[in-house]
């Protein structure tokens, strides 16, 4: 299969659908912790503080204002977001993928391979279905 059919069914199947749902979603994501950094934490801390965060840390080189407050509220909005992300999606997921692992993990199986063709057949069967060879039974 080519490049072309392969990018043809990525835009047909769901996936597509799904990621632009994702990027949507998380882009509403960081605009609400934006504003809640920039509108609540910010002012409590300066509150606490009492410093003005959008004057804070202004220098200007060559005309260029450098806002350390800005910086400063970035880097609380990015730390706020990697908790969020991680609470929300990440650690979920991962306690799902143990869940699902320890499930696995102890469901006895169901299949065996045949002695004399390497097919994988029921594991109560006496015969294997390709071969057609006596396959003696499992003991329990």
């Amino acid at each position: 299969m080519g490049v072309y059919e392969d990018f043809k069914k990525f835009l047909i199947s769901g996936s597509l659908i799904m990621m632009a749902v994702a990027f949507v979603v998380g882009l509403a994501i960081v605009a609400l912790i934006g504003a809640l950094v920039s509108d609540i934490v910010n002012p409590l801390i300066g509150a606490a503080v009492h410093v003005n965060f959008s004057s804070l840390g202004v220098l200007t080189v060559n005309g260029s204002p450098i806002l350390g407050g800005a910086f400063l509220g970035a880097v609380i909005n990015f730390a706020i977001l990697m908790i969020v992300v991680f609470f929300l999606i990440a650690y979920p997921y991962q306690l799902y993928q143990n869940r699902k692992a320890a499930r696995a993990a102890k469901a006895a199986p169901t299949t065996r391979e045949c002695p004399a063709c390497c097919n994988q057949i029921p594991i109560k069967a006496t015969r294997c279905g390709f071969c057609t060879s006596t396959v003696s039974p499992v003991s329990a």
